[in-house]
Parts: structure tokens; sequence; C-alpha cells
């Protein structure tokens, strides 16, 4: 029979509450073996080994999306298949390595078989369980444990709150590693080059025109020999500086331009100072590209003028340039 609407929505936000209680219990129950494991880790990772996760069912599924999350912030980790352990995979596995072995119950029959061969391969291990009192927590050399008072399920079997509290406390020691470590945003990037990740941690140094397809002049030369400038950089804006310092004083483009023509017929042969627009927003060239969309967006402009830290103009970019490479 079809559930009320009603019914419907009352299951799912029982469901969302559930797996809610597990997170804050797991949090709750945080201690000094979070701590243990989380040094035990960095010490793995300083002494140029990898982590190890490995689980079966659902467990094994965390397992792939924790290695994903590990790798992503340079900690080198694989996923170990328990069954495939034992017909050859182990070979992955090194003296030194660190095993972090999931299993809900902490008493699936394949994790358990695979305890003594990891052992014998020099490799520590976590056990990373809801069950303290589990023959994986007994054998394990340190121990993750999470905290579920109820599976979301309404048969109490399908792995629920249970996945949910293991994938939080994972990414909860990704998270800590991460910050111990002090990877910073652009260490993040290197991890990442594709994808949306990797084109909004890109640099405005790495996207900006440079060069002859940076159009720059003293703001004291005439208008005429400016929009020669803009229209030999094949650019829509030209960055004017002050003669000595080659500090910006303005931007002149092609609204600019045509606002200067309506003037009177001289206006070609005055000053482009007339006719810049003093002060121009700017962006560093050390900000990232996602910054330089902002004050696209933010102020309604075509092109952006890439500056050093004296205030020199070193680089352009033109809102054209965005959708290539992805930023948008």
């Amino acid at each position: 029979m079809a559930l009320s609407s009603k019914t419907v929505l009352a299951r799912a936000r029982a469901c969302i509450a559930l797996e809610s209680a597990a997170l804050a219990a797991t949090a709750k129950g945080l201690d000094e073996e979070f701590v243990a494991t989380a040094r035990t880790i960095a010490a793995t990772v300083a002494a140029g080994r990898k982590l190890i996760f490995s689980g079966v069912g659902k467990s094994a599924h965390i397992a792939q999306k924790l290695t994903g999350t590990f790798n992503s912030t340079g900690v080198a980790s694989c996923f170990l298949d328990s069954t495939q352990a034992l017909h050859g995979d182990l070979g992955l596995c090194a003296d030194g390595d660190l095993a972090l072995i999931l299993s809900n119950s902490g008493q699936t029959e394949e994790v358990l078989r695979l305890l003594p061969l990891l052992k014998r391969q020099g490799v520590r291990i976590i056990a990373f369980t809801s069950n303290a009192e589990s023959d994986l927590a007994k054998n394990a050399d340190g121990r993750l444990i999470y905290r579920v008072p109820r599976e979301a399920c309404p048969l109490s079997l399908a792995p629920t709150a249970s996945t949910t509290a293991a994938l939080a406390l994972g990414d909860a020691l990704a998270m800590v590693l991460l910050e111990e470590r002090g990877l910073t945003r652009d260490d993040f990037a290197k991890f990442h080059p594709a994808g949306n990740i990797g084109a909004l941690l890109l640099k405005v140094k790495d996207i900006m025109r440079t060069a002859d397809r940076l159009p720059v002049a003293p703001d004291t030369v005439s208008t005429q020999d400016a929009i020669l400038a803009m229209t030999r950089a094949k650019s829509g804006s030209i960055a004017l500086v002050q003669p000595k310092s080659g500090k910006l004083t303005g931007i002149l483009t092609d609204g600019d331009f045509r606002r200067s023509a309506l003037t009177g017929p001289d206006f070609l042969s005055r000053p482009v100072a007339t006719f810049m627009t003093r002060t121009p927003k700017t962006v560093r060239e050390d900000a990232l590209g996602v910054d330089a969309l902002r004050l696209f967006e933010l102020h309604k402009i075509d092109d952006l003028i890439v500056v050093n830290a004296r205030g020199q103009p070193v680089g352009l970019i033109d809102g054209q340039d965005l959708p290539k490479l992805k930023i948008v």
C-alpha cells in the first residue's frame, strides 16, 4: 500500500534524525584513542609509509571513499579488498604500513581472517568499528570507535546510521590531519588538477594575459596612442601607469573610448588621462582565480587589471577568458 505524503515525510525525517543521533553520539564519544590514532597516522606518513583501508560490503564502500579522501590530502592510501587479499593482493602491503579495517560488528569473517596475514607483513592495524568488544577491536593495535544508538532502517538490518557515522569519523580524522600537517589551498590544488576544485584553486597568475597581450602605456600618452596599443594587443582595455614609478593610475576601456568620441573632434589628440577610469578595480597576482571571478560578478566589469605588490600592472584578465577556464 502506498504511503501518504505526510507519512513519507515523517519517515524520512525520522531516518535523518536517527543518523544525526549516531553522529552526535560518535562526536561525544571521541577520546584519547582518536588522538592516538591521529598520531599513529601522522607518524606513518612521516616515515614514508601508506595507509591501507579495508572492509566488506557497505564498509568496503566507506573504506574506498576514505581512501580517496586521504589521497586527496596528500596521504598515500590504498584500498585492499578483503577477499582478493587472500589471492595475491597482500603484495601491496609493506612493513610499516598502517591498516584501518572497517567492520560495523567487528566480527566479519573475511576481515578477521585478514588480521594475522597483515600482522605477518609487518602492518599495524586500527580497528574501525562500532563494537569495542569485538574480536577486531581486541586484536588491533588501536581503535576508532563510532557510536550507533540505532540504525535508521525500520527493519534494523540495512547499514544506515552506522555507515554515516563511520564516514563522518573517517572524514574527521582526515581533516584533523590535514590541519596538523599544515596543508594549504595550493597543496590541495596539486592533488586536484582537473574538475571544479582544480579550476577554482587556480591562481590569477596562471590565467592572466601577459607580455604582448597586456597593453600598458604611460597615462601621459594621447588617446590615439592608447587605442593603437589596445588594438595591437587585441584587448578591450589598456592599463595606464605613472611614467616614473610604473604604478597603475587608471584603465581605458572600449566603453571609455566610445564616450571620449562624444567630447569633440580632437578627442584622439587629447591626453588619455582625460578619459581613463581612475583607481580601477584590480586583483593581486597571487590571488585565486575564483577571487577574480567574484570581482567580475560584483562590479559588472569586463576586464580586470592584475597588479603586483607595488601596484604595477603585470597582467590582465578578460571576462571572456573565464568560461574557457571552466571557473564559471
